[in-house]
């Protein structure tokens, strides 16, 4: 759970907002986390890119749109692989991981955020909290520690 005393907008009736998440994963193990562009929420915190779906979207049909429309790239086959429930104070959210091994296109920021490739434990800061269990389960298959600190 996240930012555990804030209060929760919408109440204990809000309805889960879905979330296609890419797990970007480079040859030698080095994922893609990429900064909350301004004027968002959490603006500045370090993810992995994705986006809601949009009405009658899959997982993945949303993925390959999110990551085009922000980061320019095109992806290949999408590998799911674990599902989270973060309760933020705006949205509670169901964060569906999918790792991707293969993409075609060079990282366009169309957001204005930044990106940084990064390996355990990661070098940038903050991390948004639904990213920690992420950078826990790398660690548990990669048997490395899973922050810096």
């Amino acid at each position: 759970m996240a930012d555990v005393s804030s209060p929760r907008e919408g109440g204990p009736e809000r309805k889960v907002v879905e979330v296609a998440v890419g797990v970007l994963i480079q040859p030698g193990g080095q994922f893609l986390l990429t900064s909350r562009p301004p004027g968002k929420v959490y603006e500045g915190y370090w993810e992995f890119p994705g986006g809601k779906l949009e009405a009658g979207e899959s997982v993945e049909e949303a993925l390959r749109r999110e990551l085009q429309e922000e980061i320019g790239i095109t992806i290949g086959v999408v590998h799911p692989w674990k599902v989270e429930m973060v309760d933020y104070p705006h949205a509670l959210v169901r964060l569906n991981f999918c790792k991707v091994f293969d993409w075609q296109g060079e990282l366009q920021m169309h957001e204005g955020q930044m990106y940084a490739w990064q390996c355990l434990p990661v070098q940038v800061a903050p991390v948004l909290p639904g990213t920690v269990p992420v950078l826990a389960w790398f660690a548990q298959e990669r048997d490395a520690p899973a922050s810096s600190g």
